[in-house]
């Protein structure tokens, strides 16, 4: 597996990134509903198409297994597919993230346990608390932050 900055986001790219979106939150957002998902497919589309710096993770075979997007010391989002879960590809997008690209910041779903507990084992820990989602939803969200340096498994 490599991690690949992209350059040009082309439709069949972008299509194959939001399928791995929707793959990885269905696994992981079990809070959701289905209209939530619908509603925030847009979103994620526009994201991916107006973040500063995306990353994928891709297979020897071509294929992608998941991406992360970055705006500044921020990581904006960061999915894996859902056959990929479990075997490092999430580490290694992370590990990049920090170690090369000075991410230090990232926030998180509470009631995505585990994905709180992925950024903890990286040394991010919880700086504050929003109550309510980007989208103003009641779907609470976990600030977190780790010091140059200290985001290391």
């Amino acid at each position: 597996m490599e991690i690949i900055k992209i350059t040009e986001r082309e439709p069949e790219l972008l299509e194959a990134l939001v399928l791995i979106w929707e793959d990885s939150v269905r696994q992981t957002h079990t809070f959701l509903e289905e209209a939530d998902i619908e509603a925030l497919r847009p979103l994620v589309c526009q994201g991916l198409n107006f973040i500063p710096e995306l990353w994928v993770l891709k297979a020897a075979d071509n294929s992608y297994k998941g991406f992360m997007g970055i705006d500044g010391k921020k990581l904006e989002m960061l999915f894996i597919a859902g056959s990929m879960r479990g075997q490092g590809g999430g580490s290694k997008l992370l590990g990049h993230a920090v170690r090369k690209l000075g991410v230090t910041e990232v926030d998180v779903n509470e009631q995505n346990p585990q994905a709180y507990g992925f950024y903890q084992k990286y040394g991010f820990k919880k700086y504050a608390r929003s109550e309510l989602d980007g989208q103003g939803k009641p779907f609470p969200i976990l600030h977190l932050r780790c010091l140059p340096g200290q985001g290391q498994k």
